[in-house]
């Protein structure tokens, strides 16, 4: 484990990220509540709520906007009536994860890499998930499934790269993490790690000082994806723990979505690939949405997109610019949209 620096001391113990999500909002009429908001929005949260749990952390509301009911960050985690809607084409599995699982919780799609379901659980229940449908109690890592896994990974030795994803990885305490990690690093053919995380912005007490000695130990690169949507949701606690990533030898790419109303403006997505440099944060991807059922009122169409990323390339750098991007179930790749 590493010295811990002077950067990390800010960075609250473990039991205190356990503790904020314990006390995460997970009733809409306390958040509107603590908003300002007519709580009358409730009613209709309570029926986009059927079919996806509601979980927001206390962190990470406070980055909303007192009273202002179109606040982009509360868009993204207020259930709404819609949810319930049938939409065409928006199915339970729209990037064919099922098909593609070489053993259950392990996802083989792409040349060279796999990725571990490490969780179901995550720290913000996200409307537009696509993941929100996962059949996660039979197909998630249990500890027979977890052996599974490994054998399969040791006998491909194409792997190079090992994804954990979820729900949310690190949703796992650093000891069960740090047990996994233990075990992914004695495949030798596995020469990085990536960890893709929504809880490192949403609650970034959730970066102890053991995750990040855990992260420095790995023997070869660690890269942590993480998702932010808004520039609103970078304030001081996401700096502290993105520094603290850093220095110890992380590097920090960001995915996006991009979503009506929340990031569907030039303006919007200029000032986050602005904010996420700041935070030394690397744009990476900007996804179209995934035609997952209920999230269809977050649509935003191809050619609406295409248009905002080429009008973005005339305000930002090109390193500024991420990859406009969907995923098309069974292609060998993402399909690349611009530029």
């Amino acid at each position: 484990m590493i010295t811990r620096s002077d950067s990390q001391s800010h960075i609250v113990p473990a039991a205190t990220w356990q503790q904020a999500l314990a006390k995460a909002f997970s009733r809409p009429e306390d958040l509107l509540m603590a908003l300002g908001l007519d709580p009358g929005l409730s009613d209709a949260a309570r029926q986009g709520m059927q079919q996806f749990a509601f979980r927001v952390p206390r962190g990470f509301a406070a980055r909303m906007r007192h009273g202002d009911p179109d606040d982009p960050l509360l868009r993204q985690v207020l259930p709404v009536a819609a949810e319930n809607e049938q939409s065409p084409g928006y199915i339970a599995d729209p990037v064919g994860d099922l098909q593609r699982m070489a053993t259950p919780g392990l996802l083989h799609k792409y040349a060279g890499r796999a990725l571990l379901v490490a969780t179901g659980a995550c720290a913000i229940h996200c409307r537009y998930c696509f993941r929100r449908h996962f059949p996660y109690a039979e197909a998630g890592l249990s500890g027979r499934q977890l052996d599974q896994a490994l054998a399969w990974l040791e006998a491909d030795r194409s792997i190079r790269e090992i994804i954990l994803s979820g729900g949310d990885p690190l949703s796992l305490t650093d000891q069960r993490l740090a047990a996994l990690v233990d075990k992914l690093g004695a495949i030798r053919h596995l020469r990085r790690l990536r960890i893709h995380s929504r809880s490192a912005i949403t609650l970034p007490e959730r970066i102890t000082p053991e995750l990040l000695g855990l992260l420095a130990g790995w023997r070869g690169p660690v890269v942590l994806v993480v998702h932010v949507n808004h520039a609103n949701e970078l304030d001081h606690t996401v700096a502290e723990a993105m520094t603290a990533l850093r220095q110890s030898g992380v590097t920090l790419l960001n995915q996006s979505v991009l979503l009506r109303g929340v990031n569907d403006s030039v303006a919007a997505l200029a000032e986050l690939s602005e904010s996420l440099a700041d935070h030394g944060i690397q744009p990476y991807y900007l996804h179209l949405l995934d035609p997952v059922a209920g999230a269809a009122h977050f649509d935003v169409d191809e050619t609406r997109a295409r248009g905002l990323v080429g009008e973005l390339r005339r305000h930002l750098p090109g390193y500024l610019v991420p990859t406009l991007a969907r995923e098309i179930p069974g292609e060998q790749a993402k399909r690349i949209i611009a530029p």
